[in-house]
């Protein structure tokens, strides 16, 4: 019953029309996992179709700068600070640059993303054409967070969507960092159009429940991962209890409108980093969907002083990146909690 009531829960607040299919797990990287074999089992499907004899269709194509989980197949992607990864044994799947997109979004910066994102897909192109038929997949997060809360733009998305068809490959969304009503809606890429949709969507952290959602794709092979009992499958399925926490959670979200506060309280936030920017030369960057918010400091040390500050003033501020202060406020904040933050910001900033 309680399941059944979470699934329902979950339909009606967070699951896309176009993303019928679910599979539930415990953990983010389990979560990721599982949207990597259900493109294999695909590809490899298809390959057979086009006639060949022997199992090909397993490399995921994906970005510097990525974070995509700690184990198994994720450890092939993870490439942020190496010791989340070394001496693990990993595959040598096809790695292009993501494109560096620096904020305000206009003139010189817009011309620089635009040649970043140019460099990006040509490398995808040449990852495809001398891996004919083996690449599966294409992962990427909507924004980079661990990366550096690094944001692609919605017409490079596009262009992800139309090579991964071009090539007859999966487009997955990372989404259990950005997902669930932080950047203002419930998932970051329905901020995008529908030229930029993916075919998996990952998911965890704040949704309690860790697990996929597949698109209708998956349906050209009439032998998929959800049409073959147990061919991807847990003993819990993710977690009861995580369940009946989850339904009270998206319920709450859902009432209280808590992706419409996000999206309102994230622009107030980022009206005064943007403020802060002017007053203060050492912040730059600053950029963000809702309440996912960040900018960056010239280089690390200053970005690491400016935590240890905020820690003296009991306020928690987080890094990611090489450079970057990242904001995660939660989903109920309200402007007054903005403005004490700020406050101690503008009581550190000078002293760095």
């Amino acid at each position: 019953q309680q399941y059944a009531e979470f699934v329902s829960t979950f339909s009606k607040v967070g699951i896309p029309s176009y993303l019928p299919h679910a599979f539930f797990i415990a953990g983010g990287a389990l979560a990721v996992e599982n949207a990597i074999k259900v493109a294999m089992d695909w590809k490899v499907q298809k390959n057979f179709a086009k006639g060949y004899k022997e199992e090909k269709g397993f490399k995921v194509l994906h970005f510097e700068k990525a974070f995509h989980g700690r184990t198994g197949y994720t450890l092939s992607l993870t490439n942020t600070l190496p010791d989340k990864t070394k001496w693990f044994a990993k595959f040598d799947w096809p790695r292009v640059s993501v494109p560096q997109v620096k904020f305000p979004l206009e003139n010189k910066n817009l011309s620089s993303a635009i040649e970043s994102e140019e460099l990006s897909i040509a490398q995808i192109k040449k990852a495809f054409a001398e891996n004919k038929d083996e690449i599966c997949a294409i992962i990427v997060e909507p924004i980079q967070s661990e990366g550096g809360d690094n944001h692609l733009r919605e017409e490079f998305l596009i262009q992800l969507r139309q090579l991964a068809d071009e090539n007859e490959a999966f487009l997955i969304f990372d989404e259990v960092q950005t997902g669930v009503g932080l950047t203002g809606k419930f998932w970051c890429h329905e901020h995008f159009s529908e030229k930029a949709r993916p075919d998996i969507v990952a998911f965890g952290k704040k949704m309690q429940v860790c697990g996929i959602l597949v698109g209708n794709k998956v349906d050209e092979i009439e032998n998929n991962v959800f049409n073959i009992p147990s061919r991807i499958n847990s003993t819990w399925g993710g977690n009861l209890v995580d369940m009946v926490r989850s339904t009270q959670i998206l319920n709450i979200v859902h009432e209280d409108q808590l992706c419409e506060n996000a999206a309102e309280v994230g622009t107030y936030l980022q009206e005064k980093l943007h403020s802060l920017a002017q007053k203060f030369d050492k912040m730059s960057n600053v950029r963000g969907r809702g309440l996912l918010t960040a900018f960056d400091f010239p280089e690390k040390e200053m970005r690491n002083k400016f935590i240890s500050k905020g820690l003296e003033n009991n306020v928690m501020f987080l890094g990611c990146g090489n450079q970057t202060i990242r904001f995660r406020p939660a989903l109920c904040i309200e402007k007054q909690h903005i403005d004490l933050g700020i406050e101690v910001m503008e009581k550190i900033l000078p002293s760095l």
